[in-house]
């Protein structure tokens, strides 16, 4: 009976996440989609929904301290409990860096864009991609789905460095696009640290299988 309610709470940890990541998701891709558009409503309604992802951290991490402080759990249980509130942490900061763009989108909708915004679009797909990944990965314990999702972060780095590439030209040859370029320059930073903190629990979660600590980006 003990067991069947500690392996509920386990379910309801997993069910929890999987929330949270789904929201986090929109969040990110609806910050793209509020910068390509210049939809200042939707950026608003971003950084207004950052306090429901807090509210999930603080209900999850709340969960996951009573799970190790009632069960006492060891071994694999307690790497499972450790790796949940380390999710909720980097997805909690996916969260921030997409309020993030959100901001910009406020900043720089009064002007027309410098250009047609392809590759941030892009980036945002593969981005999103990974979080769902690296989610999947934890629920299923799944090594290989995390080991694949350092596929996707070389995609995105390397759209970042070709975005860079790009912006920079625009900013020497015509010194009044500075001002925007640097802001979808950051644009293209924050979906870089997402990817990042993707692989993050990735690596996270082969150390929960393996109990082996494994980079793979």
């Amino acid at each position: 009976m003990v067991r069947e309610n500690y392996d509920s709470q386990l379910k309801e940890l997993r069910h929890q996440l999987l929330r949270m990541g789904s929201l986090v998701e929109e969040e990110i891709t609806g910050s793209v989609s509020a910068l390509v558009n210049r939809n200042v409503d939707l950026a608003q309604k971003i950084i207004a929904d950052d306090d429901a992802v807090d509210n999930f951290h603080n209900e999850i991490e709340d969960l996951c301290l009573r799970l190790i402080a009632t069960q006492q759990p060891i071994a694999k249980d307690l790497r499972r409990i450790v790796t949940g509130l380390k999710i909720i942490g980097e997805l909690e900061r996916m969260a921030d860096h997409a309020v993030d763009i959100a901001k910009i989108t406020l900043k720089i909708a009064p002007d027309p864009l410098i250009k047609p915004l392809i590759d941030i679009p892009r980036m945002s797909e593969y981005v999103r991609k990974m979080v769902r990944n690296s989610l999947d990965a934890y629920v299923n314990e799944d090594v290989a789905l995390a080991e694949s999702v350092g596929a996707d972060d070389d995609l995105v780095d390397h759209l970042h460095n070709q975005i860079f590439r790009e912006l920079l030209t625009y900013m020497m040859e015509d010194a009044s696009k500075i001002s925007q370029a640097t802001q979808l320059l950051f644009v293209s930073r924050y979906l870089e640290r997402i990817a990042d903190r993707a692989t993050n629990i990735c690596e996270s979660v082969i150390y929960l299988v393996t109990g082996n600590r494994q980079e793979i980006n």
